[in-house]
């Protein structure tokens, strides 16, 4: 053990000398102020267990763009709005492009994503056929019938807890219903049923995605030693792809042989679209099988933390919560189900969304960038090679834009012609520029139609003990920002 130990430090050792001396051969570079780096690991003792927050904190000291050493990675982070526009808006061509993970690399998962693509061919081709034949208005409206029957199956889920007088799990039911709701938009049918041996190992496989793509690795830190897969994430990781992909890949054999069957009628789901479109466009089943492993990593893991940090928020704000159901009741009419298309009607509900969004971005740091070439950012230089982190947590806190940026309110946003679609870089928890999310028109109303039917057909009151005052509202850092301590409430009928 102790010659492993050695082994590994003397190549540390050699590999930061290499990189000391082709740092003097390129002479004088003016990267940002940031805090010295320690010998060999660099800032990564500075960053703790929640690193958006502890970033936050030494750009309060260093500046809105500052350069670090996390491990031996050089790391330039933006923690303004007017910095994220400079990176996601006026240097975006140079900066788009990702510094990949090493968990991502598993099973080629980088060669295909489209959050890991660089800005190739294959990535604009991608971002073109969700664009304009998966995400429009019309195709969504087209399928929000599949969407409508999952949240119905939510409220009875709740109604049988309701008169059980049993605490939910929050975070646990918005995974399962955020699940399917992806599940029934791709392929109509249920991937978080507890009654499916086939969909319980789906729902368990995504479980276990999240959960290794949210653990720290060392690989990241320290690319030389990525060939080593030290920690077996990416070992792990590779495992969970290849059986998550090979779930896909039978969807997609099952419609196919279902087109050739005489009097086949399809469906609207998202499947049938992309097999129409590929018997014109230059599309197969890996580019299929990727997107679809892309929505459901990105799409149920963000959709329910972000729920769950709403009604979260809500239920420590009562005055927040009267005021959102009230909304409903009026808009909407008591007992009635909501619908998609009231979400325009609701500017209330909409507020509490984005607060939501400011206080608790999914993705804290957002993903990635890698900067392709030199870059000139105020007067500093961000240099070929680094990675880009925007910290959109310390931006949607910043006292300098928000008024009290650390208490929850709704209302800061009536009135506001302000949104989460990357205009507007003081609120970008979706990213902006040509890498912004690309499944956001169907996150936001999956979210919102999510959030609007739990508010208005339950009241919610906390376990017995827990008061509004002594609620946890800690965050873990992972792979999303979730609660440290799941959010347990009891329902109560209206």
């Amino acid at each position: 053990m102790q010659s492993w130990i050695s082994c590994i430090l003397w190549l540390l050792f050699t590999w930061v000398w290499v990189k000391a001396l082709k740092s003097f051969s390129r002479g004088s570079i003016k990267l940002p102020p940031g805090p010295t780096p320690w010998p060999i690991i660099g800032n990564l003792p500075q960053l703790g267990h929640k690193p958006h927050k502890s970033l936050a904190d030494l750009a309060k000291v260093h500046g809105p763009i500052m350069s670090l050493k996390i491990g031996q990675v050089t790391t330039v982070v933006i923690s303004s709005a007017s910095m994220a526009k400079q990176v996601l808006q006026d240097h975006d061509a140079a900066l788009c492009n990702r510094n990949v993970p090493d968990s991502v690399s598993s099973h080629q998962k980088g060669e295909y994503g489209i959050p890991w693509l660089p800005a190739s061919t294959q990535w604009k081709k991608l971002r073109k056929i969700c664009n304009l034949h998966i995400f429009t208005s019309q195709k969504l409206d087209a399928n929000q019938d599949l969407r409508r029957k999952k949240i119905q199956q939510l409220v009875a889920f709740v109604q049988e807890s309701c008169h059980a007088g049993e605490a939910i799990d929050i975070g646990q039911a918005a995974f399962d219903t955020a699940v399917n709701l992806l599940s029934n938009t791709i392929f109509s049918v249920d991937l978080a049923d507890p009654n499916s041996a086939s969909a319980r190992e789906f729902k368990n496989l995504m479980w276990g995605l999240m959960v290794e793509s949210g653990k720290p690795n060392v690989s990241d830190f320290f690319p030389m030693l990525r060939k080593l897969d030290i920690q077996g994430v990416r070992r792990r990781l590779s495992r969970h792809h290849i059986k998550i992909l090979e779930v896909l890949d039978r969807f997609i054999y099952q419609r196919l042989k279902q087109r050739q069957e005489h009097g086949f009628v399809g469906s609207k789901d998202m499947l049938n679209t992309l097999l129409n479109i590929s018997e014109s466009e230059k599309i197969d089943r890996n580019d299929f099988k990727h997107l679809f492993l892309d929505l459901f990593a990105a799409g149920a893991e963000t959709t329910s933390s972000t729920l769950e940090w709403a009604l979260t928020e809500l239920v420590h704000s009562p005055e927040a919560l009267s005021k959102a159901r009230s909304e409903l009741e009026k808009q909407i009419g008591k007992g009635n189900p909501m619908e998609e298309s009231d979400i325009a009607r609701l500017p209330y509900l909409q507020a509490v969304v984005k607060e939501t969004l400011r206080l608790h971005p999914a993705v804290p740091l957002l993903i990635p960038r890698k900067a392709s070439v030199d870059v000139q950012i105020s007067g500093f230089i961000v240099p070929k090679g680094a990675q880009v982190l925007v910290n959109a947590w310390a931006i949607g806190r910043d006292a300098s834009t928000w008024e009290n940026p650390y208490s929850f309110k709704p209302e800061r946003f009536l009135g506001l012609d302000v949104d989460v679609k990357g205009r507007n870089f003081e609120l970008i928890p979706f990213g902006a520029g040509r890498r912004i999310c690309p499944g956001l028109p169907l996150a936001i109303r999956m979210l919102h139609l999510m959030l609007g039917s739990l508010i208005k057909s339950f009241d919610w009151k906390l376990e017995s003990k827990v008061t509004t005052e002594n609620m946890d509202m800690e965050e873990k850092f992972g792979i999303t920002l979730q609660k440290a301590q799941p959010l347990r409430v009891v329902p109560d009928a209206i």
